[in-house]
Parts: C-alpha cells; structure tokens; sequence
C-alpha cells in the first residue's frame, strides 16, 4: 500500500486544536513551543483557550494550523512512524508549507514565521472589503473557469482559486466581481453558488504584493530537499529540487490550488491512502469525491494516532 500524508489549509481551525496531543505527547507540545517562541508570542494559549475569531484571523490561523499539525506529525514519530511511511507529501494551500516542515525541508520555526508573515502579507495585499471569494458546487474547474471569466470586468478581476473536487471550484478576486460570478453560475446550473466569509482575495493575482514580500522572506530562509517528494499545488506533480521548491511557494499565492489534480496523479502513482494530518477532515473528504478507491484517515488526535500505527502494524 502506498500512502500520502496531506495537510490541510484555512478553515480547518478551532479552538482546542492540537491541544490533546500536547498533554499526551512532550514531542507535540514541544512543536508549540518552538512556534511561540519563533514568533514571539504564546500563539498556543490563543489556540487552545482564545477566541475563534482572533484564532481565524488569517496570520494567526495559518502558523496555528501548521502547529497543529506538525505535533501530530511529532506524535506519529513518538510511535515509531516517521514521514518515511508516506510515498509523498501534499498540503493546501497553508498546508504546503506544513508539508515542507514534517519532510524536513523547512525547520519549523522558519515555517512559522513564513506562515505569520504569508498571512499578514495575504491580508494587506487588498483592502478588507475590496476582495471576496465564492464556492461554486456542481461545476468542474472549466466551466467555473468560465463564469470567473464571464464576471470579470476591466480591472475587477474574477479568477478560479481552488480546485477542490470534481464538484467544488472556489473563485477569488474584486468583490463585485464575484458576486456577479455567483449569480452567473446559478445560471449556469451550479447546485449551488455561496460567498465565503474569508478576509481577503486568496490565489488570484490580487496577491501579487504578497507573492512579492514571500519571495523576499524565502529568499533568506534555507530550504532542503524534502525526504518525501511534495505534490505542489501549483504543478500538480512531485517536486523536490530545492530551488524549484522555493520558486513554486512564491507562485502558489497568486496562482490556483489544483488540489484535485494532485490527488488524480497521486493515485496515478499507485497512493491507495491519504492520512490527513493536522485539524479537519475537509481534505479526506474531498479525497473521497476525488477517488473512492483511495482510503482515507485523519490523525489529529491520540486516538487517532494510536488507531494509524495499529493499522501500520497490522498492515
């Protein structure tokens, strides 16, 4: 059997997360603490007894989700299974960079201040209100391709962001723009078509400010090559090399995550199983709209952890 570890992105967080591996696990809480002090902060006391709406905002959630799931990771280590276990590593969007750090190709306190940083230059890059972004349910990417380009107008921009599952396409850009989109689509038959309360226009050229300052950050932070090839977002295959690596991180703030293509070519590749590492289960589920044939698991608790080396072990 072959496996992939993936990890999630934005909207997966809650308070509390990650917070009974900690007590279970010195190695998990040890991840927290490298990040609170990375950053300055006790970013781990807003995860675990703050308030949603200061955990959701989006320089706190990005670096508060790779904790999360990086003690899991550290959790699974603690038992014997390392990132060896898994054929390849995938993340969305955020994830990514998780991804990067449990392969060991970025140390985790580098990862944490790229995220706080991704986070605050992904916020600023548009003024709050100016941006929006939409889910699209019942159309594949194309044709939400289309309506984003329909909706667009002079300098409103409309761009497809995420492409989820074959039923789930996720639009960003100006406000007004996608609000035209939605109404576009429900025309065009999408089942449905919803605006999302995000803060700002993710993966649409919007970003290009941000994708400017990450290039500058990344630039001066050392990158590995990964022990397990990562699935980029942007290309939709494996990479490794260092350099690209770095180039692709850049890329993916402006550029759409083909997470459903990177879930086709991993079983292309002979994956047979995901295990969803970190906060949420929004990726095992779109896995299981992907491809039925792939099973999926989330580890995000000591239970969980306990019930994938069983299954490691019995396997």
């Amino acid at each position: 059997m072959s496996r992939a570890f993936i990890f999630p992105g934005q909207g997966a967080q809650t308070i509390g997360m990650g917070k009974a591996l900690a007590e279970a696990y010195p190695a998990s809480k040890a991840v927290f603490d490298e990040v609170d002090e990375a950053l300055g902060e006790k970013l781990s006391a807003l995860v675990w007894e703050g308030e949603q709406d200061q955990l959701t905002l989006t320089q706190n959630a990005q670096p508060a989700l790779m904790a999360t799931s990086l003690a899991a990771m550290a959790a699974l280590n603690a038992e014997g299974v390392g990132i060896d276990a898994a054929s390849f590593v995938a993340g969305h969007s955020l994830g990514e960079y998780s991804a990067l750090a449990a392969a060991g190709s970025i140390s985790i306190a580098d990862t944490a201040r790229l995220l706080r940083l991704r986070g605050l230059a992904m916020q600023e890059a548009v003024p709050v209100g100016e941006g929006a972004m939409a889910a699209l349910l019942g159309l594949d990417f194309d044709a939400a391709s289309e309506v984003a380009s329909a909706a667009a107008s002079g300098s409103e921009v409309c761009q497809a962001a995420n492409d989820n599952d074959p039923g789930q396409v996720v639009i960003s850009g100006a406000k007004a723009a996608v609000e035209r989109a939605v109404d576009i689509a429900k025309e065009k038959g999408a089942k449905r078509a919803v605006m999302l309360p995000v803060s700002a226009p993710f993966h649409c050229t919007l970003m290009e400010p941000a994708a400017g300052r990450m290039a500058e950050a990344l630039a001066k932070v050392d990158i590995e090559r990964p022990k397990v090839p990562l699935v980029a977002n942007v290309l939709a295959h494996d990479v490794s090399d260092s350099a690209t690596i770095r180039s692709l991180l850049v890329e993916q703030v402006t550029h759409s995550v083909r997470w459903r293509e990177s879930v086709v070519w991993m079983a292309e590749q002979g994956v047979t199983e995901t295990w969803e590492i970190g906060a949420g289960k929004a990726l095992s589920g779109m896995v299981r709209r992907i491809n039925r044939d792939i099973a999926v698991r989330n580890v995000q608790t000591p239970d969980d952890v306990k019930a994938a080396v069983q299954s490691l072990n019995e396997g």
